[in-house]
């Protein structure tokens, strides 16, 4: 079998098909030694044309934060945060961080320094939202 490429999503699912069959089989056999030499070098290649057709499939674009307050969530989600613990973080109250959130304080300089330092957020970002 010449390695082809995989054309559209019904050719790869038809493909993913087949590695299945030989998957089944090689375990039902104890493992890839239980396959013809044959069936080996098919696996190979039908594994190879499914590889190449997932990597040219484009995945969705990452929405970057674009305010403060989603730029704080997002890190807050990343690092497993919750609101009061990222105070205590960057030692400053539950209230200031609140405010801040919300749009009802502003931020300054000792707090940004903080959240590029401890939050790793980056200080272009931080400047162009102050």
């Amino acid at each position: 079998m010449k390695t082809k490429v995989i054309a559209d999503r019904a050719e790869y699912n038809e493909v993913m098909k087949q590695i299945e069959v030989l998957l089944q089989k090689s375990t039902s056999n104890g493992g890839v030694d239980g396959l013809s030499a044959d069936e080996t070098k098919t696996l190979q290649e039908l594994s190879i044309m499914a590889e190449h057709y997932e990597d040219s499939i484009p995945l969705m674009p990452i929405k970057t934060p674009a305010t403060l307050k989603e730029m704080i969530r997002f890190k807050m989600f990343e690092m497993n945060l919750k609101q009061k613990q990222l105070a205590n973080m960057l030692e400053t109250s539950d209230t200031r961080i609140s405010e801040l959130m919300n749009g009802k304080a502003r931020l300054n300089l000792k707090l940004a320094k903080k959240l590029h330092d401890k939050l790793h957020i980056d200080a272009n970002f931080l400047l162009e939202i102050a």
